[in-house]
Parts: structure tokens; C-alpha cells; sequence
């Protein structure tokens, strides 16, 4: 079937960067994964590895078509080498590339969607922005907060404390669960679903 667009997940490769908040776009990844390992009727196919990327071949649900989920090995500053790859070889626009992003001006918890603008300080946007000439794509930004006393480096390489890890699961689900209405029914029913979401407000030991 022809693809319908490229999901891309950013992070960086290693297991010392699992569980830190610069991966969360990988935890999305991996949230996507797993729904789909657990119903067979969804169609999967992990493509062959590079030393760029890890690539799978899904489908969303309601949505006609096959999407290409990916997350870049090449560290998070050069990830815009991966995503130019990808789109060049499978002939995916950049208007078609969806970017899921830690970002700090968002607290844990909140997501937006954005399409075009500037990287805001973002090294992974930078990149992908860099290498594919152009700004023109959407991306899913998913808060980790903003550092109190500390550098933004050391802040986005913490792990997600236990205490935060049920906000980060909320969120992950939703953001998986909106990632279907964006490529199915556009980009205004997707921010009306993703911007106001709030995780605080349905985690029960917040209440």
C-alpha cells in the first residue's frame, strides 16, 4: 500500500538514555509499538535496520494506508540526517514527517501540536530542519518542563522520576491515540485533542 507519511520519534540511542526526558519522543515510538503488538489485526513490519535508523512499517487505525515509524541511532543533535534519509528513499514529504519532540517550554504532562516555525532552541528540530531545507513540518511537542536551577542539558539527560512516570504514561497514550486524528482527519481536530490535554488533571494521585 503507499505510504501515507513518517512518524519519527526523537531520542537518543543507548540504554544509559532510556528512561531520560530527551527520549520521550522514543517512549512515544515504543507506545506505538506495543498497542499494535497487542492487536493482531494492526499490521507491523520491522524494516531492515541501518546504522541511522531502527524503521518499522505500521498502520493507524481508521486511517487508509501504511506509515513509516522510526526512531534516528544518530544521536539527538543529528537527527535531521536520519529523517532526510527516510524521506528521501521512501519519497515522504516534509509536510508529511511528523516530529514527537521533548520540549521544556511545556510542563510534564501538557503536548501541543505546532506545523512550521522555528526549532526553539530544540538541537533535534535544528537538525531535521537543517537537513531537509525546510521547516515545514509538524511536530508534536511533549512537555518535560523547564529546569529550576539547572542547565537544560543536565535537565533534558534526568531519568523521569518514579513519581512522574504515571504523567508520562498518560501522556504517551494520548499522544499515540492522537496521532490517528492528525493523519485522518487534520491538523485542527488534532490540536483541539492534544493542546488542551492535560495528564495532571487525570492522574488519581494528583487529584
Amino acid at each position: 500500500m503507499d505510504l501515507k507519511g513518517l512518524i519519527v520519534g526523537l531520542g537518543n540511542p543507548g540504554p544509559e538514555y532510556e528512561q531520560t526526558r530527551h527520549n520521550i519522543g522514543f517512549m512515544l515510538v515504543d507506545a506505538v509499538l506495543e498497542e499494535i503488538a497487542a492487536k493482531p489485526y494492526r499490521r507491523m513490519e520491522q524494516l531492515p535496520a541501518t546504522d541511522l535508523y531502527r524503521l518499522w512499517r505500521i498502520s493507524l487505525p481508521r486511517v487508509k494506508g501504511d506509515f513509516l515509524l522510526a526512531k534516528p541511532l544518530t544521536y539527538m543533535n543529528l537527527s535531521g540526517i536520519a529523517v532526510a534519509r527516510i524521506c528521501r528513499e521512501n519519497g515522504i514529504q516534509p509536510r508529511n514527517t511528523l516530529i514527537a519532540h521533548d520540549e521544556i517550554d511545556l510542563p510534564l504532562g501538557r503536548m501541543k501540536f505546532k506545523v512550521g516555525g522555528g526549532a526553539a532552541g530544540h538541537n533535534g528540530v535544528t537538525s531535521i530542519v537543517n537537513e531537509l531545507g525546510t521547516g515545514d513540518f509538524p511536530r508534536l511537542r511533549l512537555g518535560i518542563g523547564r529546569p529550576a536551577g539547572a542547565l537544560v542539558r543536565e535537565h533534558v539527560l534526568t531519568d523521569f522520576t518514579p513519581a512522574e512516570l504515571p504523567l508520562v504514561n498518560l501522556v504517551l497514550a494520548a499522544a499515540r491515540d492522537a496521532l490517528p486524528v492528525y493523519f485522518g482527519k487534520g491538523l485542527t481536530a488534532a490540536m483541539q485533542t492534544v493542546n488542551s490535554f492535560n495528564a495532571v488533571q487525570q492522574s488519581p494521585s494528583q487529584g
